[in-house]
């Protein structure tokens, strides 16, 4: 499995009204250096329909990008009743979902 099939696996670990960050998907695939490559993965998804990369957000709490447009981002994000206000995800610490690691076959 190549590296972005791995960070789409742990992505699908993400419940609908959960998010997750760029940070936690590399903790959970062992490679905790790796959140920009973690976005470069998620900006690759050849499928917007499948992994849910709109869940995917900046540690801090900001919303980072995504291949349909920050609006759309949003959109999604509300439509799974996620609060965003300004830019970031509100009540983070009630919607913030921690992957479990990636088990290598």
């Amino acid at each position: 499995m190549d590296f972005d099939e791995s960070v789409y696996r742990v992505l699908m670990q993400v419940p609908v009204g959960n998010v997750t960050t760029y940070k936690m998907i590399a903790c959970a695939l062992g490679k905790p250096m790796s959140s920009r490559a973690v976005g470069n993965a998620l900006g690759r998804n050849p499928d917007p329909d499948g992994p849910p990369c709109y869940r995917v957000i900046k540690s801090d709490g900001s919303l980072g990008g995504y291949a349909g447009g920050v609006p759309e981002k949003i959109r999604r994000l509300r439509a799974d009743g996620i609060t965003v206000k300004d830019g970031r995800v509100v009540y983070l610490e009630k919607v913030l979902f921690t992957p479990k690691p990636l088990k290598h076959p």
